[in-house]
């Protein structure tokens, strides 16, 4: 027999912990890091290719097998709504989580649906709370009772941020970042560390770039140590190992580098295009170059380069946007 309730969550670990919960349904996880990578403007099959193609560049798979994953899941949520289903948004208050929950919520809200909430940002007795992967089933189902029905301003109001998100320029997106929603209350931080991963105006580091730097100044030497040093940094950490490696190995190439391996050679390609185990067994240190950025001495855009996404902003050295995180300013390049 189908089941008569669909749970949607971030993905495989708190996914598999609400299998074991014994509030029943099926179980969702919805799978995409769409803080990394384009998040255009348009339609949603072309949207879903697009996703595939960039998850397959960075090594996660096929890219045909990961479109027809994207699209399972899509339909998955779609004939759960259209079917009168019970569907329980499960989230937290991360960067991650809650650009998932304003995808979620858009293609609801465009299927006329509503269904219900839980997103969270701390729990009892865990004063250090990173996210619902670490919560026990039995914790899981403490939360059962404060779900609440997502209401038509909710609703509204992440379609509205989700385009925003994919706008070709983040302008909306930074007022969006400024805006305090009752009906999405862990929206505006979770995009203002969105915009952290602009170029910063006086070095051009993203703010996972500076930490990662940090990190390695600090003392963390292998991409592992340096993953967990700036996970410290983070007020809600969001980022996955892999994800940071690809930072790292931005990083690390070419002449002008701002990382390399102590034995002064550039970094490889970060995993799944690489191996891990050899990966995270490197050798780390910062080139004279780096130590400048730190300082503020050095640009990373005008050392390096850029290309690449921030939603729907597709940031070259031609259109290179930036973020003051003091200010909460927008900045074209030409203005700086």
């Amino acid at each position: 027999m189908r089941p008569a309730l669909l749970h949607v969550t971030n993905g495989e670990s708190a996914g598999n912990t609400l299998r074991q919960t014994a509030l029943g349904g099926a179980v969702l996880p919805w799978q995409d890091a769409l803080h990394e990578g384009p998040v255009p403007a348009i339609a949603r099959q072309q949207l879903l290719r697009t996703r595939a193609r960039f998850l397959a560049d960075c090594g996660w798979g096929r890219q045909q097998a990961l479109l027809s994953s994207l699209e399972r899941r899509d339909q998955q949520l779609l004939d759960a709504l259209r079917d009168g289903l019970q569907v329980v948004l499960w989230f937290e208050h991360d960067l991650y989580d809650q650009l998932q929950l304003l995808d979620v919520l858009a293609l609801a809200h465009a299927d006329g649906a509503e269904p219900e909430l839980i997103v969270i940002g701390s729990f009892p007795g865990r004063p250090s709370f990173a996210g619902l992967g670490e919560l026990t089933a039995s914790e899981l189902e403490t939360l059962w009772p404060s779900r609440r029905r997502a209401a038509a301003a909710s609703l509204e109001a992440a379609t509205t941020a989700w385009a925003a998100l994919r706008a070709p320029e983040p302008t909306a997106l930074a007022e969006w970042a400024k805006r305090e929603t009752a009906q999405l209350p862990f929206l505006a931080p979770a995009l203002r560390r969105l915009l952290e991963e602009l170029p910063a105006p006086v070095d051009g580091l993203s703010g996972t770039e500076r930490r990662a730097l940090q990190a390695v100044a600090a003392g963390a030497h292998t991409p592992p140590a340096a993953f967990v040093a700036t996970q410290r940094l983070e007020d809600a950490p969001f980022l996955g190992d892999a994800w940071f490696y690809r930072a790292l190995s931005a990083l690390g190439q070419g002449t002008t580098r701002l990382l390399e391996t102590d034995d002064g050679t550039p970094l490889p390609l970060p995993p799944p295009l690489s191996d891990n185990q050899l990966f995270a067994r490197l050798q780390l240190r910062l080139t004279a170059t780096g130590e400048g950025a730190l300082r503020g001495e050095a640009d990373r855009v005008e050392l390096l380069g850029i290309d690449r996404w921030i939603g729907g902003t597709h940031i070259t050295a031609d259109n290179s946007w930036r973020w003051d995180s003091n200010e909460l300013k927008l900045i074209r390049a030409s203005a700086r």
